[in-house]
Formats: C-alpha cells, sequence, structure tokens
C-alpha cells in the first residue's frame, strides 16, 4: 500500500524532467565501463529474433505503412510525445528497410480526422518518403483515426501487385478508438481474400479489432513498452518476412539500365508529373528495353513494365535467404590458445568472445552485432574465400 502512495505520489514516468540513466552503468573491478556496456548488448542479442536459412521469403516487397496521427498521438507517454518520437523512429526505420531491402518499395498513409490520406506512393526513393513524413507531423493532429478507410486505401493498390511479390501493411496505431463508416470485418475478410498480411504496433492498449486483423491476415501485434521497445519492434519488420503458401513463384524479367550522360538536359519519367525544374538533367539510368530515362533505382518502367535493378541491389537482397549463421559464445579463460585481439576492429578482448564455427576467429561482442545486424558475412570466412 505504502509503494501504490509512493508511486502516486512521484507521478508519471513520463511527466520526469529527466532519467538517471547513468545509474544503470556500473564500474567493473578495474574501473571500466565495457563490462556492463556488453552485458546490455547481449541482452539485446538475447531479444533477437532467430534467423532460419533455406527458409522462402518474400523479398520482392510493397509495404505501405499506416500511421495515426489522430489527437491521440500528441500524448507525452514517450518523449517529448507520440508523435515527435513516432516520427524520428520511422524515419530510421525507412532508411534501413531501403537499405536492407533494395528491391522492395514502400509507400505512407496517415488517419486523421475520421479519414485516410496517402502522402507517398509506392515507390523506392526514402527521401520522398521521409521528407512527407516530417511535413505531415508539422501539420495539426486532430479527431479520431479510421483504420477501416486506411485500410481500404492501402488495399487499393496492393490487390494489383504482382502475385510474387509480397503484400504488407503496418500499421503504428495510438488511438483506442476507430471511426469507420461499415463493417471492418467484411474490410479484413477482403485482405485476407487479396493475401495482404497486415501487422501493427500499438502505442495504447491493445485492441481486440487489431489482434485479429493481424491474426487471420497472417501478421503480428504486438503493445510498446518504452521508446528502446518501439525501435526493436519496427526492426522486427526490416527483415523480409517467411513467403505464404498463396505466393507465386514465376521466372521475373528484369533489366540493368546503364547509367549515361547526355548532351542535352531532359526529364526523367518518374518526374514526369512535377513542375520544377530542377527535374532537367543530362544523366540518368536508360531502360534497356525501352531508352526511357529514370533518375533512381529500382523502379518499374512506366511504359514497358520491365523491373529496373542493379546488380548491387539483388546481391544485397540476396544476402537475407543464408544469413549468417550464429557465432558461438566462448568464456576465453577457458581456452587453451587466447587469442590477443578482435579479428574485426583488433581490440583486445574481454572475458568473453564470439567464435565463428567455420573459420574460429574470435570477435568481441560489438564485431559480432556488426556481422549479424548489417554485413551479414565473416571477415574471417571472406578472407579465407579470397586466398
Amino acid at each position: 500500500m505504502a509503494d501504490d502512495v509512493d508511486e502516486i505520489d512521484s507521478g508519471y514516468r513520463w511527466e520526469s524532467s529527466f532519467e538517471r540513466t547513468w545509474e544503470v552503468l556500473v564500474e567493473d573491478e578495474q574501473g571500466s565501463l565495457k563490462s556492463t556496456v556488453d552485458e546490455l548488448q547481449r541482452a539485446r542479442k538475447r531479444r533477437a529474433v532467430d534467423r532460419k536459412s533455406n527458409v522462402r521469403l518474400g523479398l520482392m516487397r510493397h509495404l505501405y505503412i499506416i500511421v495515426d496521427m489522430s489527437s491521440a498521438i500528441t500524448v507525452i507517454d514517450l518523449k517529448p510525445n507520440r508523435l515527435t518520437a513516432t516520427t524520428k523512429l520511422l524515419e530510421e526505420f525507412i532508411t534501413e528497410y531501403f537499405d536492407q531491402n533494395p528491391i522492395s518499395q514502400l509507400g505512407v498513409i496517415i488517419t486523421r480526422n475520421k479519414r485516410a490520406e496517402k502522402l507517398t506512393d509506392i515507390g523506392g526513393n526514402p527521401r520522398r518518403h521521409v521528407m512527407a513524413l516530417q511535413q505531415a507531423a508539422c501539420r495539426p493532429c486532430i479527431g479520431e483515426p479510421s483504420l477501416q478507410n486506411s485500410l481500404e486505401l492501402a488495399s487499393q493498390t496492393l490487390r494489383h501487385v504482382p502475385s510474387h511479390a509480397s503484400r504488407e501493411i503496418l500499421i503504428i496505431y495510438a488511438s483506442l478508438t476507430s471511426c469507420d463508416p461499415s463493417d471492418i470485418h467484411v474490410t479484413v475478410k477482403n485482405l485476407v481474400d487479396d493475401n495482404i498480411r497486415c501487422s501493427a504496433i500499438g502505442l495504447s492498449a491493445e485492441m481486440y479489432i487489431l489482434k485479429k486483423l493481424a491474426s487471420e491476415t497472417g501478421g503480428s501485434y504486438r503493445v510498446i513498452l518504452d521508446e528502446h521497445h518501439y525501435r526493436e519492434l519496427l526492426n522486427h519488420y526490416i527483415i523480409p518476412p517467411v513467403a505464404t503458401e498463396k505466393l507465386g513463384a514465376s521466372l521475373i524479367r528484369m533489366g540493368f539500365p546503364e547509367y549515361r550522360t547526355n548532351s542535352h538536359p531532359s526529364m526523367c519519367q518518374c518526374h514526369l508529373d512535377s513542375k520544377v525544374v530542377k527535374s532537367f538533367s543530362t544523366t540518368g539510368y536508360f531502360c534497356p528495353q525501352c531508352k526511357a530515362k529514370y533518375c533512381e533505382l529500382p523502379i518499374e518502367c512506366r511504359i514497358c513494365g520491365l523491373s529496373l535493378v542493379s546488380a548491387p541491389h539483388l546481391a544485397r537482397s540476396y544476402q537475407h535467404l543464408f544469413p549468417l549463421e550464429e557465432f558461438e559464445e566462448v568464456a576465453l579463460d577457458k581456452v587453451e590458445e587466447k587469442p590477443k585481439c578482435c579479428h574485426g576492429c583488433t581490440q583486445n578482448l574481454a572475458d568473453v568472445a564470439y567464435r565463428c564455427k567455420k573459420c574460429r576467429s574470435y570477435y568481441c561482442n560489438s564485431c559480432d552485432m556488426l556481422m549479424h545486424e548489417s554485413l551479414q558475412t565473416c571477415s574471417g570466412c571472406s578472407g579465407i574465400d579470397q586466398e
């Protein structure tokens, strides 16, 4: 009882002026903080989702992000508020999404005042999505959201995506209500028929309709605990999902355009509807089939419908099919030939190191996380292959 009174008197956690985050760090016997930092990173690795190899994935992803920008997004349970935290984390997510999924596409939809608005169409330019999201965050967040209108708007585009591509919707929902024009269960049924996977991240308490939507479409639904948990949940959707049984399998025609410089400026097809003079340039990527000009890759040619990519894009996507195998954690005091330093960064190793099962190279915790989260390759094995 006394603890409850003390908690009420102290106020809510998000209303406090600052947090004593430095109290989490504890010095070891030698006065170093490295052991504490390594323990925090190991805890992060334990929470990471295990990735399996030899599993069919939906590498060509078409994802719509639905962001609730109603009055509920202005609550201050995240610092400084839900809107600012969501905008910042989505900017990081969009950048990392295209870095890990270069042949995928993404679009952004917001819902406020009982309506749904498409900020950006499905495309492969992360800067355009981030800029549109920042501009939308500067506008007032009013009214109630409409989950059904948002899902209908997204499905209008996704249902026409080719059968071999993964159709996905990610919902960032802050409100506990939804103002819908008709029966939303009919919309859920249509999403199942169109093979659209819907996932949701809740910023408030759990909602039944979101849980049912995720369950029936094969997605996932989680509620955040704090900002760090929020970032981890978003990072979960960067990795391509396992392909569903309805996902088609077929050969895909792709073109590898040449980057050329012309003597006279011209407008690219992706900015044909733009009124900006800067869209004119003398350089660009030219479709090998119809010679149409584009300023960015990957993209689908508007003239002949050919998918235009580059070789590094395919190689970057191919790595998800064969993820790097987990390194084994080794206590160095039990190793006969103790390594002097990390094979990656050449820094001195602490009491615990991570050893590759193939090349037997030892790595520190930071290099281990870098290779598994970003590089997807072991530097020791790569050196042996080159030799």
